[in-house]
Order: C-alpha cells, then sequence, then structure tokens
C-alpha cells in the first residue's frame, strides 16, 4: 500500500496573512499542467517574468512549508519559453509523486471552479464560501461543492489465478483488473458483484476493501478490494471489455508497467501473496 502513516499536504481554503516562504503555482490550461522541459514545476519567479495571466486561482494549502496555488489559464495560452503543457498523466515518474498528488487536486479544483461559476438550476452568478471548499447561488442558496465520482476497482481470486480482461482504449496487449462507477443507491461492495457480473458473467464472494487511491481522471476516488470466484464462465458480451480471461500467477499477460496506480498494486499484492 502507498500510504505511509504521512500527511505532507495540508488543505486550506485561505492563505495566511501575511504570506509567507516559498509558493508553488499548479497552472493549467484545460487539463494540461505548465511544466519545465524535464517535467518538473516551475519556479513561480520564472511563471511572472513570463507575464502569465491567469483567468481565475485557488489557494490550495501547503505541501510541508511550501504554499500551492491552482491557476487557470485561458484556452490560448501559450507556454514560455523553455517549458510545456502535459497532460497528469505523462508526468508519472518526472514530477515528483506529492508535487503530482497536489496537481491532480488542482487540476480537480480549477475545473470545478470553471464550470460552476453561474448556477446550474437558475443561472445567477455564484459565489466561493468563505470557510469551505464550496460556491453558493445566492437566490437557490445551494452550495456546490467540488464532484467527486467514487469507483471500485478489483482483483477476482480463483485460486492462483486472477482474472484480468483488457479495454478497447488500452495500449495493444495490455491486461489489467476491472473497475467500474458506484452507481447512486449502491455500495461500493455492491458495485464490485455488479460490474464484474455486467462485463464477464463471472459471481464473485467474500469482497474485502483494499485501498483507496484519488483518481483525477477526471474526478474519481478509486475503492480498491479484493473478491473469490464464486460461479460462471466468461462471456465478453458489452461495451467495456474487449477480451477478459484468468491468468495464472506464473502466466501473467502484458499489463501497465510501474506501480503508480491502485490497478497495479492490487497486481502486485495478488503476485506476492501466490507466488512461492
Amino acid at each position: 500500500m502507498k500510504y505511509q502513516g504521512r500527511l505532507l499536504f495540508a488543505p486550506a481554503i485561505k492563505p495566511p496573512e501575511p504570506l509567507e516562504g516559498s509558493v508553488w503555482c499548479f497552472a493549467f490550461r484545460g487539463r494540461e499542467l505548465l511544466v519545465k522541459g524535464d517535467g518538473d514545476l516551475p519556479p513561480l519567479e520564472e511563471l511572472d517574468a513570463a507575464g502569465l495571466d491567469s483567468t481565475r486561482s485557488q489557494y490550495l494549502g501547503t505541501l510541508g512549508n511550501v504554499h500551492c496555488y491552482s491557476a487557470e489559464l485561458p484556452p490560448d495560452a501559450q507556454p514560455p519559453v523553455g517549458m510545456r503543457f502535459r497532460d497528469l498523466r505523462t508526468l508519472f515518474g518526472s514530477l515528483d509523486p506529492d508535487k503530482h498528488a497536489v496537481a491532480g487536486r488542482a487540476v480537480q479544483i480549477v475545473a470545478w471552479d470553471r464550470s460552476h461559476q453561474h448556477c446550474g438550476a437558475c443561472g445567477e452568478p455564484t459565489g466561493a464560501a468563505e470557510h469551505e471548499r464550496s460556491r453558493a447561488c445566492p437566490r437557490c442558496k445551494e452550495p456546490m461543492y467540488p464532484r467527486l465520482s467514487p469507483a471500485m476497482i478489483v482483483a477476482v481470486e480463483r485460486g492462483d489465478e486472477v482474472l484480468l480482461g483488457r479495454s478497447s482504449h488500452f495500449p495493444p496487449g495490455i491486461f489489467s483488473v476491472l473497475a467500474g462507477f458506484v452507481e447512486p443507491g449502491e455500495s461500493a461492495e455492491e458495485a464490485v458483484a455488479r460490474e464484474v457480473w455486467e462485463e464477464t458473467r463471472i459471481t464473485v464472494k467474500d469482497v474485502r476493501y483494499f485501498g483507496s487511491q484519488p483518481w483525477p481522471f477526471p474526478n474519481s476516488l478509486m475503492l480498491g478490494f479484493t473478491a473469490q470466484y464464486e460461479s460462471g464462465e466468461i462471456e465478453v458480451e458489452n461495451d467495456e471489455l474487449e477480451a477478459a480471461d484468468w491468468f495464472h500467477v506464473d502466466d501473467m499477460p502484458t499489463m501497465f508497467p510501474g506501480s503508480i496506480s491502485i490497478s497495479q498494486w492490487l497486481i502486485q499484492d495478488f503476485l506476492e501473496r501466490h507466488r512461492k
């Protein structure tokens, strides 16, 4: 598991006055983060010197002793010399993991703030709350919080085998564990059983919580589980998967490289427990 018992990031709504110390700015054009050529964050003084104008900015809190802001740049913003815009998915491994985690938080807050400038019911301009991360319509009075979509991801085991599937949007030959969104009125455990059934016609039992990971692609909280095979034969007749199969611990397919996502943690956990 990736949680090490330490929380370096302390979220906050308002910056302290006076603001002292170092500052990082996570500046986004759409969902692309402005970074240096090596994939790291540029110093704030370089952003200031480049004269970049943000549409909106938000104070996020502190990472260690460094203040963090998110900033929304115009759609036509161009990167200063020596910098470029990169999707967060491509920055795994080049951007420090703690910074990447804050960037994942930042891109969601930027998108939420941009899309909630007006009330969805009456069109009235909204205002930011002072003591929590929300916006509200002065007419409807309803608070609008950043959206979070819970999703489940599960390693289904059958003895020394694990159930893996491949989606049409995966790179060629890649397989991974099954995942899907939790529906309204459904527990995460119920979502596990439903998604596995819908995608493969396999029924499961002994669903157990494994861990979680925020996943800002776009606004998910991934809830990881393990489960045991109960019955059924694999049938793939849906739009979710193009293939699925049982894979023995000693004969695994090509999988996503690295160890950055909960899907990889689940598979690594399976391999560690079953390899002799």
